[in-house]
């Protein structure tokens, strides 16, 4: 048995013990993005890993593909192999910042055909609650993996499918970003403020009670349906600032048993690289 969405701290200490997990830590702050590895070091979970979402979890930038490109499957297989994954392996992710950066890896994993990758439910301050140990330093592997990519379940859909859209309406786009980024209020993070047209807002942070763990799969699941109307989950795209907390809304529709969801992954950071796109603003 293999855990494929969320998974809580007394099941990843039993993990642990029996040395049957690969564990990374996803760790990152956008606005100084070397904070995250310095936190790793200074205390990380058991055998944790490091991954950095600009240089791992992301491709090359091009100045129109937005700030985290997906990086190509087979450069971001040799990544997980030298880390030390297996195919087949479990693997968990977490970080401290209500789960984002961990649901980038748990949805790369799985677009590339491994479905052993679960998410820590409520993170590093889960893990610290339950009285769970650290150590700091650096953890490297002992002996490469033998990961592979393959097609996964996870799809994409890219800028020009989402243009057509607004003519069609194939599919309903949800946007993970703020309120007020939603609506259009300037943030250092949108060089263009605004929306894409006829998008809905799901702010990743909703997906959260209070104590920082994800809501109950029926609460997600009714909240969910709300947003979505009558529509499957596989007529709903996720969108964000740059494709990295919207994987946080689809790891949520995962969890609500609402699977089928696609990506943008340049999502607005792309969207507004061409001044041609049109742009929504207002509540």
């Amino acid at each position: 048995m293999h855990h494929s969405h969320l998974i809580d701290t007394d099941t990843l200490s039993t993990l642990i013990a029996d040395e049957a997990v690969m564990i990374f830590d996803c760790g990152f702050d956008l606005a100084d993005p070397a904070a995250g590895e310095a936190a790793y070091r200074a205390g990380h979970l058991p055998g944790a890993r490091y991954l950095h979402l600009d240089q791992h979890l992301s491709g090359p930038t091009t100045g129109e593909n937005g700030r985290h490109p997906l990086p190509d499957p087979e450069v971001f297989a040799e990544a997980m192999r030298r880390a030390g994954v297996r195919r087949g392996q479990q693997v968990v992710a977490y970080d401290a910042a209500g789960g984002p950066y961990a649901a980038r890896l748990w949805w790369l994993l799985r677009w590339v055909g491994h479905d052993a990758v679960a998410v820590l439910d409520g993170g590093l301050q889960a893990w610290l609650a339950a009285g769970g140990a650290l150590e700091a330093g650096e953890r490297m592997a002992r002996v490469p993996g033998d990961f592979r990519a393959a097609p996964g379940a996870e799809a994409i859909v890219d800028a020009a499918e989402v243009s057509a859209n607004l003519q069609t309406s194939d599919f309903l786009v949800v946007d993970a970003r703020t309120p007020d980024r939603f609506a259009g209020d300037p943030s250092p993070l949108d060089p263009v403020a605004g929306r894409i047209p006829g998008a809905v807002n799901r702010f990743f942070k909703d997906n959260l009670a209070s104590n920082g763990r994800f809501k109950a799969p029926d609460v997600l699941a009714a909240e969910w349906r709300a947003i979505l109307g009558d529509r499957p989950a596989a007529e709903a795209v996720m969108q964000c600032g740059s494709g990295v907390t919207a994987c946080h809304n689809l790891l949520a529709l995962a969890a609500a048993g609402m699977e089928g969801a696609q990506l943008y992954p340049g999502s607005w950071s792309e969207w507004t690289t061409d001044p041609a796109r049109p742009v929504a603003r207002g509540r």
